[in-house]
């Protein structure tokens, strides 16, 4: 299985609650409907652990592949494809991370 993370910051003069409202009821849905993904979890950054500094990022989405090539066709199709156009709306210059499991 093959991990996808995505961090990202929200682009300026977006409301965190408008975004997250969006990831609930959209994107979180949607993603996990796909035949290509076991799981989709978007997560909010709330510190870094031991001090008082901010996380880097505001966000991390981390998604479950079963087939990354399957991925790629139903991203760009259908419902996802609007999905992934309104997350561009949102997210500042995210980063996509592909993870690979070593067990």
């Amino acid at each position: 299985m093959i991990n996808v993370l995505v961090v990202f910051n929200l682009q300026a003069g977006v409301d965190a609650a408008e975004y997250e409202e969006w990831a609930r009821t959209r994107d979180l849905p949607t993603a996990r409907s796909l035949s290509s993904v076991d799981g989709f979890n978007v997560l909010k950054c709330c510190g870094m652990f031991g001090t008082d500094d901010a996380a880097p990022y505001q966000y991390v989405e981390l998604l479950e592949v079963n087939d990354f090539e399957k991925l790629g066709a139903e991203a760009g199709e259908g419902e996802m494809a609007k999905v992934a156009a309104e997350f561009a709306a949102y997210a500042d210059n995210p980063q996509f991370i592909i993870l690979e499991n070593i067990e």
